[in-house]
């Protein structure tokens, strides 16, 4: 019998709470890239680096090809894309609500 569905989104999930991970698909979602591009705009360490990248590549959501001498990332599932638009949208929807909660707070107290 295999894993139920309901276990493995909860473990893909997983793998997406940590928030290099997610900032590694997002710079991953725009364009593929080297590790040393990676390094530059992410606040790690090489070594962390490595160990978040090696997280994602096992649960297949990045692939790294040898392009001139450097190892270069992509995404290896397009939908990952979508999924991080997705919660964007959610986020942001969320955060008005808290702002509208705020502003209601407030017009109450006066």
């Amino acid at each position: 019998m295999g894993v139920p569905l309901y276990q493995r989104k909860s473990e893909f999930f997983r793998t997406l709470g940590h928030p290099a991970r997610i900032r590694i698909l997002e710079l991953l979602s725009e364009r593929d890239h080297a590790v040393h591009e990676l390094l530059a705009v992410l606040p790690i360490e090489a070594s962390n680096l490595s160990q978040q990248l090696a997280v994602l590549r096992r649960a297949a959501l990045v692939v790294s090809d040898r392009r001139d001498g450097q190892v270069v990332y992509s995404v290896s599932v397009p939908e990952v894309r979508h999924l991080l638009t997705t919660a964007r949208a959610i986020l942001s929807g969320l955060v008005a609500d808290e702002d509208d909660d705020d502003q209601d707070l407030v017009a109450a107290s006066n």
